[in-house]
Parts: structure tokens; C-alpha cells; sequence
């Protein structure tokens, strides 16, 4: 069982930054592939970015890319989402979520465990 929090969410203006953190309780985060989704108003949740679980790998979505950044500190059982050059368009609640598969890591289905969500909001 792993429990995940999301903390850092907030109100931004268009073209700025805000850095996501997920931090898991529970055994052997290590062992999990960590992935940031997102979800906006009337629309299905999306895959944002996802890592492996030694870090050596990173995915994201291409509305992301070159923007955000997915991180993680095995250390501190925490996963990060630096998120730059806000747009209006990234306005959504991003849930965190753990799985075991990187095969599907894109998927919403190769995910086991999510967190409650944070809330991000870009002002343009």
C-alpha cells in the first residue's frame, strides 16, 4: 500500500513557474514507476510526464515537453513536477499516481495508487 500526497499547487500567471511535490508513505517507493496526470474541468484525466524507477527514464506528454520537468528523490520518497512557461491551457487538478509497470506508464490504467490531487491555476 502507498499513500500519496501532491503538495504545491497554486495560482499562477501565464509564463510562470510552479514546482509540484508527491510525497509517498508506505513501502519500497523505489519499486514504483511515478507519473503526473492532470485533470480539467469537463475533460478525461491526461498523462502529463512519468518516470522510472531509478529516475534514468522520463516520458511527458507532448504539450509538456520542453516545459516541464518530472524528477524524483529516492531518498525522500518524493517525485517532483517543475513546471515552466505556464499557460492558461495547464489549468488543471494533477494527481500523482504509482505503478509497476513502465510499459504503461502513459496510461492511466498502469497505475495502482493516486493521491487527492492539487489544484493549479493559470491566470493569462
Amino acid at each position: 500500500q502507498v499513500q500519496l500526497i501532491e503538495s504545491g499547487g497554486g495560482l499562477v500567471q501565464a509564463g510562470g513557474s510552479l514546482r509540484l511535490s508527491c510525497a509517498a508513505s508506505g513501502r519500497s517507493f523505489s519499486s514504483y514507476v511515478m507519473g503526473w496526470f492532470r485533470q480539467a474541468p469537463g475533460k478525461e484525466r491526461e498523462f502529463v510526464a512519468a518516470i522510472s524507477r531509478s529516475g534514468g527514464n522520463t516520458y511527458y506528454a507532448d504539450s509538456v515537453k520542453g516545459r516541464f520537468t518530472i524528477s524524483r528523490d529516492n531518498t525522500k520518497n518524493t517525485v517532483y513536477l517543475q513546471m515552466n512557461s505556464l499557460k492558461p491551457e495547464d489549468t488543471a487538478i494533477y494527481y500523482c499516481a504509482a505503478g509497476s509497470l513502465l510499459t504503461f506508464a502513459t496510461m492511466t490504467r498502469g497505475y495502482d495508487y493516486w493521491g487527492q490531487g492539487t489544484q493549479v491555476t493559470v491566470s493569462s
